[in-house]
C-alpha cells in the first residue's frame, strides 16, 4: 500500500503531466490554426486546472511558506494569476471561426506562458515528502473536496478563490 507522501506524488505528477499535454496540444493546434481543437483544449484546460489550482492554493501552498518563506509562495500564486488571465484571453481566441496567423502566434505564447509554471511546480512534490503524514494528509483532502465540487478554472477564480484576478 502507497504511503501517503507516494499517493501525492503519484496524484501530483500525473496531473501535472496531463496539463503539460494538453498544454503542448494546444500550441499544436494553434500552430494548424484548428479552431474546433483549440475550443476543446481550451475547456480541457481550464476543467484540469480548476481543482488542481484550487487544492494548491488552499491546502499545499500555506504548508509551503515554512520552508520556502512567504516570498516565493506568492510567486506561485502570481503564476497561478497569469495562468487565470492567460486562460481567459486563450477563450477569446477560441470564440473565432478562424484564427489569422497573428492570433496563433498570440495563442502560442500565451500558452508558452502557463508551462514553465506546469514543470516548476511539479518538483514541489519533493518539498511536501518532508511535510508531516497528516498535512499530507490534509492536502489529498483538500483535493479530494475540489475535485468534488469540479469548479473549472475561471469560475473557481471568479466565485470560490480568496484571490482577485
Amino acid at each position: 500500500m502507497p504511503t501517503l507522501v507516494q499517493e501525492f506524488t503519484d496524484v501530483f505528477r500525473t496531473e501535472h503531466r496531463g496539463v503539460r499535454d494538453l498544454l503542448l496540444d494546444l500550441v499544436e493546434a494553434f500552430r494548424l490554426r484548428d479552431t474546433e481543437r483549440v475550443r476543446e483544449l481550451v475547456a480541457a484546460v481550464d476543467a484540469a486546472t480548476g481543482p488542481h489550482f484550487r487544492y494548491e492554493e488552499e491546502s499545499m501552498y500555506p504548508q509551503l511558506v515554512a520552508i520556502f518563506g512567504a516570498e516565493y509562495v506568492a510567486k506561485l500564486l502570481a503564476d497561478h494569476d497569469g495562468a487565470i488571465r492567460n486562460v481567459r484571453r486563450l477563450y477569446g481566441l477560441a470564440e473565432h471561426d478562424r484564427l489569422t496567423p497573428r492570433q496563433a502566434e498570440r495563442g502560442i505564447a500565451l500558452t508558452r506562458q502557463i508551462l514553465p509554471h506546469v514543470s516548476d511546480c511539479d518538483g514541489l512534490s519533493i518539498m511536501v515528502e518532508t511535510l508531516p503524514d497528516e498535512t499530507v494528509d490534509a492536502i489529498l483532502a483538500t483535493r479530494r473536496d475540489a475535485r468534488a465540487a469540479g469548479l473549472d478554472l475561471l469560475t473557481w477564480a471568479a466565485t470560490a478563490r480568496e484571490r482577485d484576478v
